[in-house]
């Protein structure tokens, strides 16, 4: 197997350290097990129309331009979200005989097939041309195969892995006295985009109700500002409920894993969710996890391994989080361990490898 070249619409870069990190993590992967990887990617996530068709514009041109020039070196392109990403992976299939993989993590499907016709059709030829279709989720699995037409033998079911170095469990009481938060409070927090479709004010909202009855409750929230017209929502929200909430900039993965290992309770109410990779790794620390009975976290959580409540419903929200501070058995610790061992990053890399090296075969074989 030659180069393997990575497209992918989100990128960290050091000013914005968490934008797509998840793709990042999988190349750097991806590299320690000696493979030849390139990225080509957008690691500016700035909004605006204008901003928009630019980034976009001088990307595709430098990766057609960027395929072109290597072509013979290439064994396979692997394009994470179907699109736009996957749409170059398609460009370098059809002018220059590249196969490729693409990886579908949920709002491309769920939100950018759903825009227009046209997108949906797009998205329809990039999954259907795919020499292997990787999804996060069993539910987009569903989703890719019916709605979309895929083979289902082209297609499978893979998380994008947990770091298991860095989300592990930690001790509470010594991880909190670094943090410099009280041993005696009962700490609730969340990790992702302050967005709406996140469930952030739905969280506000739930914690209003524990705090009646857990009166040293705190809620945290670690975030990009995607959104400034939510964000002053959000503020309004807080101050006018006078509440214990407080929202942290985006931060390291390393410093991510102590809050979770310091959390109580870590609750992720979006309203919608491809897998969920942020549940997992809180998962990994020990703590219990309290989720939106949707998409990926629908499996993820079941059986036990954590707390499923309803999407966009504050009181079922709430339940969730009171009985993940009440029930303390350890029988979902077990659960928790089972699922993390699913999704290494050893066991995610073994089958990536073997992916790639059946679809490299086919590029070997063309030539």
């Amino acid at each position: 197997m030659h180069k393997i070249a990575v497209f992918s619409n989100m990128y960290p870069s050091e000013k914005h350290p968490t934008f797509g990190i998840f793709v990042k993590n999988q190349v750097e992967l991806l590299q320690s097990r000696g493979l030849d990887v390139d990225v080509r990617a957008i690691d500016n996530p700035s909004k605006g129309k204008v901003n928009a068709l630019k980034k976009y514009f001088f990307w595709f041109v430098k990766s057609i331009g960027y395929m072109m020039k290597n072509k013979s070196q290439i064994s396979l392109t692997h394009a994470h979200y179907a699109f736009p990403t996957g749409y170059l992976s398609l460009i370098g299939k059809r002018f220059f005989g590249l196969p490729y993989v693409v990886t579908v993590h949920g709002g491309d499907i769920d939100k950018m097939a759903a825009k227009n016709e046209r997108i949906a059709k797009m998205t329809r030829k990039i999954l259907q041309q795919a020499s292997a279709v990787i999804v996060v989720g069993e539910r987009l699995k569903r989703n890719v195969i019916e709605q979309f037409g895929v083979a289902e033998e082209h297609v499978h079911t893979m998380s994008m892995g947990v770091d298991t170095t860095i989300f592990q469990p930690i001790s509470k009481e010594e991880v909190r006295h670094e943090l410099h938060i009280p041993q005696t409070d009962k700490l609730i927090l969340f990790v992702g985009n302050m967005i709406e479709a996140k469930g952030v004010l739905d969280l506000v909202d739930a914690f209003k109700i524990v705090k009646q009855s857990y009166t040293d409750a705190s809620l945290h929230l670690i975030g990009s500002e995607k959104d400034e017209r939510f964000m002053q929502t959000f503020a309004a929200r807080v101050q006018l409920d006078d509440v214990h909430i407080s929202h942290h900039a985006p931060m390291p993965q390393k410093e991510v894993a102590k809050w979770i290992a310091a959390a109580d309770v870590f609750v992720l109410p979006s309203h919608h969710e491809g897998f969920g990779l942020v549940a997992l790794e809180a998962m990994a620390t020990g703590t219990t996890v309290v989720g939106s009975n949707v998409g990926g976290l629908s499996f993820l959580l079941n059986d036990g391994a954590g707390i499923l409540v309803e999407a966009k419903d504050p009181e079922s929200i709430s339940n969730g989080i009171v009985q993940a501070l009440t029930d303390i058995s350890g029988d979902r610790q077990g659960k928790m361990v089972r699922k993390v061992s699913e999704h290494t990053y050893d066991v995610i890399a073994d089958r990536l490898l073997t992916i790639y090296k059946t679809v490299s075969k086919g590029r070997q074989t063309d030539e």
